[in-house]
């Protein structure tokens, strides 16, 4: 369907768009929360916002950029909002995220005839991707967002500009500035172990 057209009768109320929008975007908005957040529960909740947010205020959605960008803005607000909350009440909201078992891994892995992953690889990639999520939960919520943008979701400077509403040279030089402190927060991370 094309966006114009999910927009049009997302404006209309009709609950089958609504249902597209999610299945289109569901995957990509958890995903952006669960990294603001490293919480799974904080960020099915949001994601799930996220998705309410968009259906009741749909009307004031202008279409001056893309529509997965205004979702994107919407889920990156209200992550912003659920760690000022935590912040004012001193509340721990960044868990380590549970290590993938190795079974759940071969099986998103592998397909009928591919070999499987070796055991200790996979447990040495698990490891690495906690030591990068602990340290992208360390640094500050600004610079987490622009890699998360940027690095990890692998959107343009033109499309972080529209969610972030940040010039095109604050977003370089943040995203700069932000690699380098999760570079020093992964090597502290190194250290730690």
């Amino acid at each position: 369907m094309e966006e114009r057209q999910l927009v049009k009768r997302l404006k209309q109320r009709n609950e089958a768009a609504f249902t597209h929008l999610v299945r289109l975007h569901k995957v990509r908005i958890y995903n952006v929360c669960l990294r603001m957040m490293s919480n799974r529960a904080e960020a099915e909740d949001i994601a799930q916002d996220v998705f309410v947010r968009a259906f009741m205020s749909i009307a004031s959605f202008r279409g001056d950029s893309a529509l997965n960008t205004w979702l994107y803005r919407i889920a990156i607000n209200l992550c912003k909002n659920r760690l000022k909350y935590h912040a004012r009440r001193k509340a721990k909201v960044h868990t380590s995220l549970e290590p993938i078992h190795e079974r759940e891994t071969a099986a998103i892995n592998s397909t009928v005839g591919e070999p499987v992953a070796r055991p200790d690889l996979v447990l040495e990639g698990n490891e690495a991707q906690q030591r990068v999520q602990r340290a992208l939960a360390s640094i500050d919520d600004s610079f987490r967002e622009l890699l998360i943008l940027r690095d990890i979701q692998g959107l343009s400077y033109i499309q972080i500009m529209e969610i972030t509403r940040l010039p095109e040279g604050t977003v370089k030089s943040r995203l700069h500035r932000a690699r380098g402190a999760l570079r020093r927060a992964f090597d502290e991370q190194e250290e730690m172990e």
